[in-house]
């Protein structure tokens, strides 16, 4: 059996919810771009907190999505209960061929429902992990215990990262053979020239344009360490008073963090959510990540995709998307080795241009749209060849 041989295949995609973030990328581009004579995608998603950013308010406002009532972030049972029943009504009643989970809470209810609904593929995308940064240890032992089992009820699983997938193995969830990398895919921002672009968050941003500036983008919460990102900006503002740390995202932690940085307060600016990241992107001279745990993060590909220059912890798959030496720094998680790696970039105008130049080729090769929509048809055909 093959899509060309009959009618588009059905492929329902479940996400908890869509956040901005990594894993609502994805699902986009994928909703999107799987949606021809071969396929036909319907994307189902939870509800997004008030302390998170909504990717298709801000985003993607025309993706087309079905609702589905208890899905999101918390896990409460009966909400759960409900969602898991309302998932197995829909795979009844629509019958699709492939069931593709994404995100932890989607991928326990929507891979349970489809066994129940009988789907006879199922397809799970780790966008990362939770087996570090996040629970306990006995709450992590449970987890691994589940993603274990889950992944003996999947088809196949996907993982965004070389990294990812070992850190799973080496937890005992799923089998080599069971896995496929397949990276992120994100649209190239539009840049303009830098300033531009400064011009731009002058007017509407009120920042300052003869400053150079340091961009975090991402949600602000514990295992992010923006913590972190404040005191590498009190080593880097030591040397270099001038340096502006601009934070584009929201979270639980944002009053913490603004309480916390008022001795740095003209050194960091809290701009909340943003809809279009281009001019903030066109004016950085570098992308700087914090992480204790990340899977591929899509904040370094953008910033890759824009041709800027990055300094990221040493976690996930984060090396896979940073070239160390080559399109900025891949660094130990400690606020000296991160503010070290950013005054070399500030520093040495030769390095920063070099790296990107690096990182704006290395980018359009390996984080397209077109090829992340293009493995998953081929991901996709061989599992129903094999059928």
């Amino acid at each position: 059996m093959t899509p060309e041989a009959s009618r588009p295949v059905k492929v329902m995609r479940v996400i908890a919810r869509m956040n901005i973030g990594g894993p609502a990328w994805q699902v986009s581009v994928l909703t999107r771009g799987l949606q021809d004579e071969r396929f036909e995608s319907t994307l189902l998603t939870g509800h997004v907190d008030s302390d998170e950013g909504d990717f298709i308010a801000l985003r993607d406002p025309f993706l087309p999505h079905t609702s589905i009532q208890g899905l999101g972030r918390s896990i409460r049972p009966g909400d759960d209960l409900r969602a898991f029943l309302e998932l197995v009504r829909l795979f009844r009643r629509k019958r699709p061929l492939i069931v593709h989970t994404h995100t932890a809470k989607a991928g326990v209810l929507g891979r349970l429902a489809a066994v129940v609904a009988r789907v006879p593929i199922r397809v799970h995308t780790f966008h990362g992990h939770l087996l570090h940064g996040y629970f306990s240890p006995f709450k992590t032992r449970l987890l691994i215990g589940v993603e274990a089992v889950l992944a003996r009820l999947s088809t196949h699983l996907v993982v965004v990262g070389e990294r990812v997938r070992d850190d799973l193995l080496e937890a005992g969830v799923g089998t080599a053979e069971k896995f496929t990398v397949i990276p992120p895919g994100v649209d190239a921002p539009l840049i303009q020239p830098a300033s531009e672009s400064m011009s731009r968050l002058s007017i509407d941003h009120r920042l300052p344009i003869d400053r150079p500036i340091i961009l975090f983008t991402g949600r602000l919460t514990a295992v992010k360490r923006v913590d972190r990102l404040i005191e590498t900006a009190r080593i880097v503002t030591a040397t270099r008073p001038e340096a502006l740390f601009v934070i584009c995202g929201d979270g639980d932690l944002r009053g913490e963090l603004e309480r916390s940085s008022r001795d740095i307060a003209d050194s960091v600016r809290f701009m909340g959510w943003q809809a279009d990241l281009s001019a903030f992107l066109g004016a950085a001279q570098a992308v700087v990540l914090t992480s204790d745990n990340e899977g591929m993060p899509v904040g370094l590909i953008e910033a890759a995709l824009a041709g800027r220059a990055s300094v990221t912890t040493d976690v996930g798959s984060a090396r896979e998307v940073v070239l160390h030496g080559r399109t900025g720094f891949v660094v130990a998680p400690d606020a000296s080795a991160i503010a070290d790696a950013l005054l070399t970039i500030l520093g040495d105008k030769n390095i920063r241009e070099s790296f990107e130049i690096a990182a704006s080729t290395w980018g359009r090769e390996r984080f397209s749209t077109n090829r992340l929509v293009h493995d998953h048809q081929k991901l996709y055909q061989r599992l129903i060849s094999g059928m």
